[in-house]
Order: structure tokens, then C-alpha cells, then sequence
């Protein structure tokens, strides 16, 4: 009885919040009430005029989606190399490094940056390029994690030793084996950094520049405002962060069931 009211009760902790944004996008007026009053939808409408959001709108797409390009081609080859690794003091070594920077503060790395590039030699401060670079930074880890534990799961090695044996190159391998096998955990890697992409405030606030800024910034300057339009440009946000979440989940998923019957067909 007491794990289901405990459940219930987070459950509703954590959705009450998001409820309110939804009813109250849809509010004519929300002024120190539980419940705002009147019904209107143009809210919606005024989002979608704005300039602001639309521009920024375009930036995160921009920006999440050359993250997601740039860790595909950064991190793919660095996750094979971290799990053809045979010395296991070195993998574990590179597993560490890798994974900094989930622990690292976005507020940290955003300073660091601020110091290294407004300065004359590298004035790049609030250029779009130097905002990619710090989402890759950010995104890359759950990228490799997603991708080196497919591989360990599917005893790629194996795969490649077989196809080794009869007489395959090391590119063919590549293509036609590690490719296709982590296919399912590439993308789930690719929906989850650009959830993270999208929604990341917290080093976009001090980096972007005034051209640059993205959705989360321009939707923190909203809620100065009209409480109805700043409710609506939150709810298309999480829209955004709900799908790409809901995907990446039953991207993992397919992956893992995937996994588990290669790994299953391989031991047999």
C-alpha cells in the first residue's frame, strides 16, 4: 500500500506542474488564481508571430541538429576504438574521460568558455559554431554510452572475428557488420542528444549570442510577460522534449530486444 501511495503521490507531484502549464496556455487571464480564467487559443498564435521564437526556434533545430552530425562523426569512431581497446586499464581509462563531462555543470564549461574565447586571440563568443561545440561537449557522453554498451551487449567482437575468418576486410566489416548492428542504438544516441540539445539552458543563457539564442533562452524572457503566452511557448517545448524522449525510449528498446537476440543466436 505504501510503495502505490508513495508512486502516486510523485507521479502527481511530478505532473501537476506540467498540467497547470497546459491548462494555463489556454487561459485568457492568470493572475494570483489556482486557475486562470476564460478560454482562448491565441496564445498559439501570438507564439507562432513572434519573431523571437521563431528565429530561435530555428536555432535550436540548427544547433541540435549539427550536435547530432558532429557526434556521429566524432563519436562513432571513438566508441569503436574505446571497445576494440584490449588493454582494460585503458578502456576504463577512456570510459572515465568520456563520461566527464555528464558531471560537469553546463554553468562550468559555460565560464570556461566565456574565458578562453572572448578574448582577442579567439573572439568567438557568441558565435553559432562555438554554441555546437559546447552542446557536442555536452551531448557526446550519452552518445558513446548508448553506442559501447550496444556493442558490449552484442559481443561485436565476436561478429567481426567471424567474418574476419572468412577472409573480410577491416572497412567491410565495418560497413556491412558494425554499422547495421548499431543501428537502433545510434539513433536512440542521436534522439537523446537532441532532446538534450533542445532543451539545454543553462550554457546556452551565457554563450549564445543575440542572433544565436535559443528556445530555452527566448522562453525565459517570456515569462516577464503575458503568463498565457509564456504557458503556450513552454507546452511547445515540451512537446519538442516528449517526443524525442518517447522516441529515443522505444528506440532503446527495439535495440535491446535486437541485442539480446543476436547475442542469444551468437552464444548458440
Amino acid at each position: 500500500m505504501l510503495p502505490r501511495f508513495v508512486t502516486g503521490f510523485y507521479l502527481a507531484y511530478l505532473t501537476a506542474p506540467i498540467a497547470l502549464l497546459f491548462v494555463g496556455s489556454f487561459g485568457d487571464l492568470w493572475l494570483n488564481t489556482l486557475w486562470p480564467t476564460g478560454f482562448t487559443g491565441r496564445w498559439y498564435l501570438e507564439v507562432a508571430d513572434d519573431p523571437s521564437f521563431r528565429r530561435a526556434f530555428v536555432a535550436s533545430l540548427t544547433v541540435g541538429g549539427l550536435t547530432c552530425a558532429a557526434c556521429l562523426a566524432i563519436g562513432l569512431p571513438l566508441a569503436y576504438a574505446v571497445f576494440r581497446t584490449r588493454n582494460a586499464r585503458v578502456r576504463a581509462l577512456a570510459s572515465a574521460l568520456y563520461q566527464l563531462p555528464v558531471a560537469l555543470p553546463p554553468l562550468v564549461l559555460a565560464f570556461g568558455f566565456i574565458l578562453v574565447f572572448s578574448s582577442d586571440t579567439l573572439p568567438w563568443l557568441g558565435s553559432l559554431w562555438l554554441l555546437v561545440a559546447g552542446h557536442i561537449v555536452l551531448g557526446l557522453p550519452y552518445f558513446l554510452q548508448a553506442v559501447v554498451a550496444d556493442m558490449q551487449r552484442l559481443n561485436l567482437h565476436v561478429l567481426e572475428e567471424a567474418a574476419e575468418s572468412l577472409g573480410s576486410s577491416g572497412v567491410q566489416r565495418f560497413m556491412h557488420i558494425v554499422l547495421p548492428s548499431l543501428r537502433h542504438s545510434i539513433l536512440s544516441g542521436l534522439i537523446v542528444v537532441a532532446a538534450l540539445s533542445i532543451g539545454e539552458f543553462q550554457f546556452s543563457n551565457l554563450v549564445a549570442g543575440f542572433l544565436n539564442r535559443t528556445y530555452p533562452v527566448v522562453l525565459l524572457q517570456a515569462f516577464y510577460g503575458a503568463t498565457g503566452f509564456a504557458c503556450a511557448a513552454t507546452v511547445i517545448l515540451l512537446v519538442l522534449a516528449l517526443a524525442a524522449s518517447v522516441a529515443g525510449a522505444l528506440s532503446t528498446q527495439r535495440a535491446t530486444r535486437l541485442s539480446t537476440g543476436a547475442a542469444r543466436a551468437v552464444r548458440a
